[in-house]
């Protein structure tokens, strides 16, 4: 497989198929970039459509989430699941803010809080058209079918290598967005190659985790203060020492607040 022979194919599938009309898709400001790139983060596309439109309705602009209290924040983020992508979105906001308006170039934005190279390229590509190279799951599925369909452990730099050389300059917007796409598609026909990466790790069952157990308290607070016993019975008598750890932990990290009898979120 050469270069311009995958470009063809990619270009082909995103011209037929492309999901052309996302929401994000249709804009170049970077703070709806970034909120739609960290929704996206272990949240499937059509889950995240009515989440997004309902916190851009809430947070219109990047000053008015830097604005709102945690607690509102966290409240917003309910049905998304890792809330700590919400603080952490908050948090970038506050720094941004801050900073007197968006970082132009990726090594700026990963200063930012809980921002990675990955998510700091892609707002560079969708929003100001950046001609830089980065991976996520459906790009390294659609780079490995095509190039190293019988190689296992195949490294991220040699993906990265494989982009650098297919992408064409001046069009990261539309690329990336194409290569999302056609990664997508091969997922949904069966291609299942991410754990033949050196740096996939595979998530771990939701059910019986730390994960499940932070996400019931916040849920639990986002309606309202509850007492220590109430947040510690949410999972049963089994599950309260796996609570008290990770309610202690949520306050610790400023997600939770106590007052007096009651826990609450900021």
């Amino acid at each position: 497989m050469t270069s311009p022979q995958f470009r063809n194919i990619v270009w082909k599938y995103y011209k037929e198929h492309g999901r052309h009309d996302l929401p994000w898709r249709k804009t170049t400001d970077p703070y709806r970039i970034l909120v739609s790139e960290v929704m996206l983060q272990q949240t499937q596309v059509e889950r995240v459509k009515p989440y997004y439109a309902a916190w851009l309705k809430q947070f219109p602009t990047v000053s008015s989430l830097a604005k709102a209290p945690l607690g509102e924040v966290l409240k917003a983020w309910q049905g998304l699941g890792y809330n700590r992508r919400g603080k952490m979105l908050h948090e970038a906001a506050k720094a941004i803010v801050k900073h007197g308006g968006f970082p132009k170039t990726a090594e700026e934005l990963q200063k930012l809080p809980g921002i990675g190279p990955y998510t700091a390229r892609a707002v560079m590509a969708f929003a100001h058209n950046a001609d830089v190279v980065f991976i996520e799951t459906n790009i390294r599925t659609a780079v490995t079918h095509h190039f190293f369909p019988r190689k296992n452990a195949v490294a991220d730099a040699e993906i990265l290598a494989i982009l650098a050389k297919a992408h064409p300059k001046g069009k990261s917007r539309e690329w990336y967005a194409a290569l999302m796409d056609y990664g997508a598609h091969l997922k949904r026909t069966g291609v299942r190659l991410n754990a033949k990466a050196k740096g996939y790790t595979k998530q771990k069952a939701f059910t019986g985790s730390d994960r499940q157990a932070r996400g019931a308290i916040v849920k639990e607070l986002a309606k309202g203060t509850a007492t220590k016993p109430r947040l510690l019975g949410l999972l049963g008598d089994d599950r309260k020492d796996q609570l008290a750890l990770q309610l202690t932990k949520l306050e610790k990290e400023g997600m939770v607040k106590k007052a007096r009898n009651s826990y609450a979120l900021p």
